[in-house]
């Protein structure tokens, strides 16, 4: 019985980690449209899979933005060097479909008088910045 149950859990965690992961890390939980978001960074981090920072707005909401995987916004140029927590920027992406969430996942990243394509084979609407 308790090999059974272990199998169970094993396999019922086999099957949704994956779906998390793809939900969270593929484009399908933002919106189709793109926008725009502005603001003052409160963190951000350059690790893997994703870039990842916390965005205070001018309502002073925080939002979570996730970016490029490091390996890619590297080629765009952008880095460590670039952007940290106390620097204003403007991000263009997609807003999470779900408005109770301050998420957002960013295609350009404007920071320090720079604009940074971090997903530059996605086809964009808007201008950066």
């Amino acid at each position: 019985m308790r090999l059974h149950i272990s199998a169970l859990v094993a396999g019922t965690a086999a099957i949704t980690i994956p779906l998390a992961a793809a939900a969270h890390h593929g484009w399908g939980w933002t919106q189709t449209e793109e926008s725009r978001l502005a603001g003052t960074i409160e963190n951000i981090t350059f690790t893997n899979p994703h870039m990842h920072l916390q965005l205070r707005d001018a309502d002073g909401e925080l939002w979570e933005v996730d970016l490029s995987p490091p390996i890619v916004a590297s080629r765009s140029g952008f880095g460590p060097d670039h952007a940290s927590a106390g620097d204003d920027a403007v991000i263009t992406g997609h807003r999470a479909r779900d408005m109770d969430l301050l998420g957002f996942k960013g295609e350009t990243i404007t920071v320090r008088g720079r604009t940074f394509d971090v997903y530059p084979q996605r086809e964009k609407s808007l201008t950066p910045g």
